[in-house]
């Protein structure tokens, strides 16, 4: 559990620290849609219980801290419930920052919760996007 935990803090960190070391701002041409998808896809793997697909949407770097699919899922189940088994999703804007593309997910979790999930994206060497990360912090809600 405390691997999970600090995790959870570096990932946190990172975040935070690339929207206080330069603003973050809209990226014209950046391809919200791919992320929202890749998020969806592994949401939708959470849901049916399929390890290998959720573990498949994570960089190389993470799926070589988490060992397995299945640490993964069980970490993910354990601190991300509102991701794991959100009960509304709304997507909200893709951003840039010094650390990469973001994109932010307001969700309402499995206790009727608002929160907000700060997706980080890395593209890897074959060019495709995966998930480097996930900030997860209580939110008022999605205004439309």
């Amino acid at each position: 559990m405390a691997k999970f935990r600090s995790w959870k803090s570096i990932v946190g960190a990172a975040l935070v620290s690339s929207f206080t070391l330069g603003p973050a701002f809209a990226e014209e041409g950046l391809d919200g849609q791919a992320f929202q998808s890749i998020i969806k896809n592994q949401m939708s793997a959470f849901a049916a219980g399929n390890a290998e697909a959720a573990y498949s949407f994570a960089t190389n770097s993470l799926q070589q801290r988490f060992q397995s699919p299945e640490l993964f899922m069980e970490m993910v189940r354990q601190g991300y419930q509102p991701v794991y088994d959100p009960k509304s999703v709304t997507f909200g804007q893709s951003k840039m920052t010094q650390l990469g593309p973001t994109q932010e997910v307001y969700v309402i979790g499995p206790k009727g919760r608002n929160w907000l999930a700060l997706y980080s994206f890395e593209q890897q060497e074959d060019g495709s996007w995966r998930i480097s990360g996930c900030y997860l912090t209580k939110s008022d809600g999605f205004a439309a």
